[in-house]
């Protein structure tokens, strides 16, 4: 059997490893543009200089030999040929496949501002190579703008910190990490980083670029017409699916990304998908759960996915951890109970349920409630019955013991 992964990050990776440990005498081929093997979760650590190149790499450095994987790196796949079923990379290489895994993942999207992606100092925050020009600019910036405050551009922040230059945020939405948090818990990080010199400007957006002869940015301006200086602007206002190269072939795609379902198929029976290259799910949990549910089903081992969570985010910046999970802030709150706890120590917890179900919730500060919270929504478990406050519910309220000292629970 011939298996081709496309791509080396979280689903490739470990999509391939799945592969090999249920087919040992497989043909493995990895394509990817990368050439190294590194997590993009952490490329603040980078630019912070707290982790080099090795500690980027989330398996072990002769992952590839150990899995006897043939990889092809520096090389992005331009076509997909299903009827011949190969793929054609950019330096004209052909790969033919039995089954083809797409993890090509996804790239930072530049918004249609006149001479932004022209522009020399306008750098995404998404790869190695983005993140190494960051490194070189920073050095003689004297005015960064981030354009996104979500979970990118605050990683981008938090790594840009300790070079002690002026940082702006300039975000659409009415607060930092909009998507994950509800306007107190996101409150606690915007005053963390005011406290750092971060600038702040929310409900505006980017405008106009000011470039000098050299295609440079000077300055912006923004929706409300003021003006900020910047000499390096790092663009992570939200990012694309990367299916171009899927373009006239017969797999299917839509305005997020790649199109599979729990299997992990696409429209093509030989040909999966996981990761980013979906646009619905872009955490690194779900992008290596769906890599290994891909390659599973790629060797008929029959998987779904049933078991996550596609809205769970855990980030803890400033050295102020985090929980979302779930809906946290539903368009009609008063369709819901919500219900909050805080107290001056710098915790925070929020629950949102109706009708006995728990649909999401907030931590900040202390986590040790996550674990139970997890199993509540995972088992859909109707807190009505349980006759204390949601905040102070444990396991021994919902799981029993069984004989042999294991954990069960059976909806009633």
């Amino acid at each position: 059997m011939k298996y081709v992964v496309i791509g080396a990050s979280a689903a490739g990776i470990s999509g391939a490893k799945r592969l090999r440990e249920l087919d040992l005498q497989a043909e493995i081929t990895l394509i990817s543009k990368d050439e190294h093997i590194y997590s993009r979760c952490i490329m603040h650590h980078y630019i912070e200089g707290i982790r080099d190149l090795n500690r980027l790499q989330f398996v072990p450095s002769n992952f590839i030999d150990t899995y006897n994987i043939n990889w092809i790196k520096g090389e992005c796949v331009t076509q997909v040929d299903t009827i011949a079923q190969s793929v054609t990379t950019d330096k004209g290489t052909v790969v033919n496949f039995d089954k083809l895994l797409i993890a090509t993942g996804s790239h930072v999207f530049f918004p249609p501002i006149p001479g932004l992606k022209e522009a020399k100092n306008a750098i995404g925050f998404h790869d190695l190579d983005e993140c190494e020009a960051i490194m070189e600019q920073v050095k003689t910036a004297n005015h960064i703008v981030v354009m996104g405050a979500g979970l990118v551009g605050i990683d981008a922040v938090s790594g840009l910190l300790h070079y002690n230059k002026p940082i702006s945020i300039v975000e659409m939405r009415d607060r930092m990490l909009g998507l994950q948090l509800d306007p107190v818990a996101a409150s606690t990080y915007e005053k963390a980083f005011d406290k750092k010199g971060v600038k702040q400007f929310y409900n505006l957006g980017v405008k106009e670029l000011h470039l000098n002869d050299q295609n440079e940015i000077t300055s912006i301006t923004l929706s409300n017409d003021e003006e900020l200086p910047c000499d390096l602007l790092i663009v992570a206002s939200g990012v694309r699916s990367n299916v171009e190269f899927l373009e006239g072939s017969d797999i299917e795609t839509d305005r997020f990304g790649l199109i599979i379902d729990a299997l992990g198929q696409t429209s093509n029976p030989n040909v999966y998908g996981a990761g980013d290259v979906t646009g619905r799910n872009p955490i690194w949990p779900v992008a290596v759960k769906e890599g290994i549910v891909a390659a599973s089903n790629m060797t008929g081992l029959a998987k779904e996915m049933t078991d996550f969570f596609a809205s769970k985010s855990t980030m803890n910046f400033l050295d102020i951890p985090t929980l979302s999970l779930g809906l946290t802030h539903p368009e009609n709150p008063d369709d819901y109970i919500i219900e909050t706890e805080q107290d001056d120590q710098g915790n925070y917890k929020k629950i949102v349920h109706k009708d006995g179900k728990i649909y999401g919730a907030i931590l900040q500060g202390n986590l040790d409630y996550s674990g139970v919270l997890t199993q509540l929504i995972r088992y859909q478990i109707d807190v009505s019955k349980v006759k204390k406050p949601l905040f102070e519910i444990d396991y021994s309220d919902f799981f029993n013991v069984t004989e042999n000292f294991e954990f069960t629970y059976e909806n009633q």
